[in-house]
């Protein structure tokens, strides 16, 4: 009997910034007998039947990590042989994790995907059996364990929508307020793209700065005069994602190099036409799909190219970026990707 430990954060559908962790669960259950999902929170009744929750909150960081390690020892029956334990996006879980793993040679997989390294990261990079990311790019240290496996990213839930018909240009921006994100090079792009270009920018603030930063760019609305045409708005729902890229003629994600947005990824599974300055994107996106990050000239010039293409042009662009994810990024494709890292497949 094959048995995955997944470690997580949350466990929520309905979250702003986790709720894709959802199918990508679902999908490894499609592949093991047994799931055992720890993690912080979790909704009940999100997960398929072979999938078991123990959940490890509490107010004390020692009390949380105690609950952790004991939650994580109960489960390690059944693990030796047929089995494996994978740490999701938090190197800490690997790290606390491996002490208990290791010795009884039960392969530990991180999954990791950002752009900022830490001392943390490191350890749990060497505490792993294996280390899996989207791309050889968006792992921040060098590491013989790392496997670039895509993302995951669940097709049904992303139907491939037809192209706006309506006048001008109306844009998409989604993902949380951070500095990170480049949001003010896409807010200073609309006025040189044209009177017709329009942009709606959603995500929540996961932070004090996140927070600061919105005010920013709510200022910088003001002060381009630009209150009729971008929008600086609160999160959608997930469920409402899919809607909003059938409303909208592009997606725009300025993230700096090493974090491959997963919003990219959804987009493009949606046949919605994305442009993107991060180069990890080059496999997925075709040149002209791609800007110099700190240029808004440079984007301006991109959304009028992509505004002067047929209908049919984009549909055909649109089909195009469907057919890459399913080839390199489905979520079916990741949790085998996970499996193989295990060496369970």
């Amino acid at each position: 009997m094959t048995k995955l430990v997944f470690i997580t954060q949350q466990v929520d559908p309905r979250h702003p910034a986790l709720a894709a962790t959802v199918p990508k669960i679902r999908a490894l259950a499609e592949l093991v007998d047994e799931v055992v999902v720890l993690a912080d929170g979790a909704v009940e009744g999100v997960l398929p039947q072979n999938c078991r929750v123990r959940t490890f909150r509490a107010g004390l960081k020692a009390v949380r990590g105690a609950r952790f390690e004991t939650a994580l020892a109960r489960e390690l029956r059944g693990l030796r042989g047929d089995g494996a334990v994978v740490a999701h996006m938090c190197p800490i879980y690997a790290v606390l994790a491996a002490p208990l793993v290791r010795p009884l040679g039960v392969p530990l997989v991180l999954w990791f995907t950002h752009w900022r390294s830490s001392r943390l990261l490191q350890l749990a990079e060497r505490a792993s059996t294996a280390v899996t990311s989207v791309d050889e790019r968006s792992f921040p240290i060098p590491s013989t364990k790392l496997r670039a496996i895509g993302h995951g990213i669940d097709l049904e839930e992303f139907p491939c929508s037809a192209p706006r018909m309506g006048e001008g240009m109306r844009l998409l921006a989604l993902g949380r307020y951070s500095t990170a994100k480049g949001l003010d090079v896409v807010v200073a792009a609309v006025p040189l793209a044209g009177s017709e270009v329009t942009l709606d920018v959603h995500g929540p603030e996961l932070s004090d700065d996140e927070h600061a930063h919105r005010a920013e760019l709510e200022q910088l609305v003001a002060a381009l005069g630009l209150e009729e045409r971008v929008t600086i708005g609160d999160p959608i729902p997930r469920a409402d994602i899919p809607s909003h890229f059938a409303t909208h003629d592009a997606l725009v994600n300025n993230m700096r190099a090493g974090a491959p947005d997963k919003v990219v990824y959804e987009a493009a599974a949606s046949c919605l036409p994305v442009l993107a300055s991060n180069p990890i994107f080059d496999e997925l996106l075709d040149a002209g799909q791609r800007f110099a990050r700190w240029d808004p000239g440079a984007l301006a010039d991109r959304i009028r190219a992509l505004g002067g293409l047929s209908t049919e042009e984009r549909a055909a662009l649109g089909h195009g970026l469907r057919e890459r994810v399913e080839a390199g990024h489905s979520v079916q494709s990741w949790a085998r990707g996970i499996l193989d890292a295990a060496g369970l497949s």
